[in-house]
């Protein structure tokens, strides 16, 4: 991206509040999509294999000769992981590309951020963040998010330790809106079980230790810790913890409790750790599909970055809506459909061809995604199903997955 232009595109960002909500709904014979994904930065692990399968789905549908009479044209920026250069990223897309979609954001922090660009503009955005406010905060309904939400990993949380027999759970939340929307949704649930929480700490990033927050947590003896956390502050957590002594478990969510922390402290250290992530429709034709066409794009499994699919389906369900809304459709109309075509009632289908075909018989179509089942909420949020991984001398290991309704 040539940041340099953007020294006058900072006057036209006012100038940008001000448009009509369908002000690029129309763009001749493309829609036009922006890419919006992690490249570098803190989502880096995942942003290329997102900008992959977009890439992909993209194909995809202009192989089936595009969707309601136009092909997509793609544009892809990367976001950096950080709100200040999402923001110029999406304006580049918005004012230089005049993209209809923005589709891809990985954090919380920058999906926040692009937001309100977006919904100024009248354009739709799909996400794969966390935190809780981006459903209250969408007061257009133009924002969709194909990862659970924050809250609804909390709630599987509560479901996890139910299950394996935890009666006196603490949390710990690093304070932001993803972290604590972790723990809060996990007492919100685990108290609308009639458990009660032992002990509760925010604490701050980038701090050297977190003793001082450890012994309180510890003082409350809980036989299970809940995290909202990430790897960094994760790291020194646990390292401290184990320097203490202290027997209880922990359930941390995916992002982490992964790979790279076993590596940062070892198989014994990580030992009985419970890792949360969320897991892929493994078992539909459309992720068997997506898969194949991964694997041979980049070499790996799309289940090495679960974040992929989410990417792909966002295209698909796009596309269906586009099929769906029919020719010169404005973004608004296009917009209107993506709850029908991904929602029960409807013919099931597993492809952008197949449900082009649908629709093309006036048949009503329930797109099974990659991802997920893909059934939309009032906020446009899919709730995945939750693998439940165990660290066992140095590998996660899957012992379960659990399934929960809001």
């Amino acid at each position: 991206m040539q940041r340099r232009n953007f020294v006058k595109l900072g006057g036209a960002a006012a100038a940008l509040q001000c448009l009509p909500s369908i002000g690029f709904s129309q763009q001749g014979d493309v829609f036009r999509i922006g890419s919006l994904t992690p490249i570098t930065g803190a989502g880096s692990p995942y942003g290329p294999g997102m900008q992959q399968a977009i890439r992909l789905a993209v194909d995809e549908v202009n192989a089936a000769g595009g969707a309601g009479g136009r092909k997509l044209e793609l544009f892809t920026e990367d976001d950096q992981t950080k709100p200040d250069a999402a923001v110029l990223a999406a304006k580049k897309l918005i004012e230089v590309n005049k993209v209809q979609a923005v589709l891809g954001t990985w954090a919380s922090g920058v999906t926040l951020a692009v937001m309100p660009l977006t919904d100024a503009a009248g354009l739709i955005q799909m996400n794969v963040s966390g935190a809780p406010a981006i459903s209250t905060l969408d007061t257009k309904d133009l924002v969709w998010r194909f990862q659970a939400t924050n809250d609804r990993f909390g709630a599987a949380f509560a479901e996890i330790c139910t299950k394996r027999g935890f009666k006196r759970p603490a949390t710990m939340a690093f304070n932001n809106a993803s972290g604590l929307g972790n723990v809060e949704g996990f007492t919100k649930a685990w108290e609308k079980r009639g458990g009660k929480v032992a002990a509760h700490v925010t604490y701050e990033p980038s701090r050297p230790s977190y003793r001082s927050e450890l012994q309180k947590i510890l003082a409350a003896k809980p036989d299970v810790i809940v995290m909202g956390s990430y790897l960094p502050d994760t790291t020194i957590i646990l390292r401290e913890w184990f320097q203490a002594g202290a027997d209880n478990k922990w359930v941390i969510p995916g992002w982490a409790a992964n790979p790279d922390l076993v590596k940062a402290l070892g198989a014994e250290v990580c030992e009985g750790i419970i890792s949360v992530e969320t897991v892929s429709n493994e078992k539909s034709t459309s992720y068997a599909q997506f898969d194949a066409a991964f694997t041979k794009a980049t070499g790996k499994p799309v289940s090495t970055n679960i974040y992929a699919a989410m990417a792909y389906d966002m295209v698909i369900s796009l596309a269906l809506a586009m099929e769906a809304a029919g020719p010169k459709a404005t973004v608004e109309q296009i917009n209107a459909k993506l709850r029908e075509v991904s929602n029960a009632p409807g013919t099931a289908v597993y492809s952008f061809a197949d449900g082009k075909a649908q629709l093309g018989k006036k048949a009503k179509v329930n797109y099974e995604g990659a991802s997920s089942k893909l059934d939309f909420d009032k906020f446009g949020d899919a709730t995945p199903d939750f693998g439940v991984f165990v660290i066992e001398k140095g590998q996660l290991v899957r012992r379960d997955v659990v399934s929960i309704t809001m």
